[in-house]
Parts: structure tokens; sequence; C-alpha cells
């Protein structure tokens, strides 16, 4: 008699019964073509406007334009790329990434810091109230600050060395048991990014940074370095993300954390402590941005990577597959 038949048995001379419960799958995830779908349906509830759109068609002297990953405006109005560029390096490891600067009519001003040890797999550029530029490296795992002459002054986070690439996959792959392995979601070491996707900042001077591809996580930092508050793991309830993928502040203060994996925004108050969610918008893979206004610009393409609306009626748009800069005008 198997194991099976005997419990089966024993059930019925109780009197009882027993319950199976099957396993059920886990959903599968949508396809590419059910995404676009569904963000076709939502556009089509949201306000239509008049806008003007310009490819700013950029040229770099000894280069071409790589993927404009990162885009972002100072109070000059002159334009910062972020951009896979350099061709010894496309790859994570290697120094793909490329920081360009250009005026407030789209000419070549200069690159900013040329031969960069953080430059590796470009991610993000934004740009604080103080005109300061700060270059988020993915595959790094390193932000760092440029003061408005181009000179770094500050850093966060740690290249990963070849001992740390070793030590991660012979020792631990090796050794671990296979289900370790499969199921293993860090949650992140304090002064550490993994893959770290974008950078906000609030009134006081705090700085907030999705953290990332490898963790799953949101970080505050303060202005002169302190590692404050870490939130976050892997999943779909509230704190937790899959692949938080940009971040904006309002000027109240509010932290809007771009939750791609979960097609949501959470909302949380500059402790970090939860407000609300926002639902309906696809996956927000692009960045997004806040105006001086206090109105928030937010897209979910299939190739916008980043958006800078410092001035409410203009958007610049980085694209994750196209050589160039779009420029659109609301009028």
């Amino acid at each position: 008699m198997t194991i099976r038949h005997a419990t089966t048995m024993l059930a019925l001379l109780l009197g009882g019964t027993i319950a199976v419960q099957a396993q059920m799958p886990a959903p599968a995830a949508p396809t590419p073509a059910e995404m676009r779908a569904k963000q076709a349906e939502l556009d089509k509830t949201y306000p239509q406007l008049t806008v003007s759109d310009d490819y700013m068609h950029l040229s770099i002297p000894g280069y071409t334009m790589g993927q404009t990953m990162g885009v972002a405006t100072n109070s000059k109005g002159h334009l910062f790329v972020y951009s896979r560029s350099n061709p010894q390096g496309i790859a994570r490891g290697g120094a793909a990434a490329m920081l360009w600067e250009f005026d407030q009519n789209g000419k070549y001003v200069k690159e900013w810091g040329p031969h960069n040890y953080a430059a590796s797999f470009a991610h993000a550029v934004r740009v604080d109230a103080h005109d300061n530029v700060y270059q988020v490296d993915e595959g790094s795992g390193m932000i760092v600050r440029y003061d408005p002459e181009g000179q770094q002054n500050f850093w966060l986070g740690r290249t990963p060395e070849a001992i740390d690439y070793l030590e991660a996959n012979l020792e631990v792959l090796k050794y671990a048991h296979p289900t370790q392995v499969q199921n293993r979601r860090p949650v992140g070491r304090k002064g550490e990014f993994d893959r770290e996707t974008d950078i906000g900042f609030d009134s006081e001077g705090n700085m907030f940074v999705p953290d990332g591809y490898g963790n799953s996580r949101v970080v505050k930092i303060s202005p002169d370095g302190h590692w404050l508050k870490m939130l976050g793991t892997f999943g779909s309830g509230q704190d937790q993300f899959n692949t938080p993928h940009t971040i904006a502040v309002d000027a109240k203060n509010n932290v809007y954390v771009g939750d791609r994996g979960n097609f949501r925004i959470q909302v949380y108050d500059n402790n970090l402590n939860y407000q609300r969610t926002i639902t309906g918008i696809g996956a927000p893979w692009a960045g997004m941005a806040v105006t001086g206004q206090d109105h928030g610009a937010a897209d979910t393409g299939d190739l916008i990577h980043s958006l800078d609306c410092r001035n409410p009626n203009v958007v610049y748009i980085g694209s994750a597959s196209m050589f160039d800069v779009q420029k659109v005008t609301i009028k």
C-alpha cells in the first residue's frame, strides 16, 4: 500500500476528509505585446496636449552619441547627457559611459570627468538646485557629484573590483546550496549600491536613491553623505519593490518611487514613511520629473529612459535605444 492510499484509508476510517491544496503556478509576466496594449488603453484616458517635438541631433567632436540614458538641465538651460558612448567598453565592467555638456542651443561644450573610474554603464544624470551635477552609474555602483565648474567633489558607493566578482561567483555560487542561490534576493549593505538607477533631492539637501536592479530598496542619504535610512525588500507589497527604476521629489518633499516591475509609483514623505500608491500607469520605466510648479511628469514608453522638465512646458527625453535627445515643447 502506498503512503497516499494509507493516508486516504485512515481519513475514511476516522470519518474525516483530507483537503489537498494544489500548488498554483506563479502568474506569468506580461508579454511585451500585452504591455503595449495596456499602455495604449491608458493613453486614451490621458489629456491630449498640443506639442511639438524636435530631435536635437547633438554632435560631439570625435565621437558618435550612444544610448542617451540620462538627460538633465541646469539653471542656465545647459543640457547634460549621460550616454553609453565609449566603444572600448560596451558592457558592464568596461568604460562605456561618458558625460557630455551642451549649451542652451545644443552646441557641444565639453566632456565631464573623462577617463572616470566610476563611469562604466550609464543610467542617469541629475542636476540639483545649486547646479551640482550627479552622475549615476549602474555598472560601477557609484554616484559622483561635480560642482558647476565640473570638478568632482563627492562620491557615493564603491566600484566593485575583480576580486569581488571572483568571490561572488566562485565562493558564493560554488559552495552555496542551489536553492539558496536561486532564491537569493539581496537586501543590500550600508554604503554600497547594487546597480542603482537614479537620484532625487528634497528641499533640505537630502538625497534619495532607488537601488535598484540588484537590491530592491530606496536609500535616504544626508547632504554630507551619511546613510540615514534604507527601506524595502523584493516583492509586491507595501514598501516592497520590483526594480525601483526612477525617483522624483516634489516641492512638499514627497518622494515618488517608480516601482517598474510592479507597475506603480509608491509615494513617501522625506523620512520614507509610506503615504500612498499610484497605479494605472503601466510600467514606470522612464524617468519621473517634477517641475517647479509642483506638477509631475512620468512616462512608460518602451524606449524612453529619462526625462527632464525644469521648465514645465519643455521636456527633454533620453532614450534607451536611440542615439539622440528629443525636446518636446508643450504649447
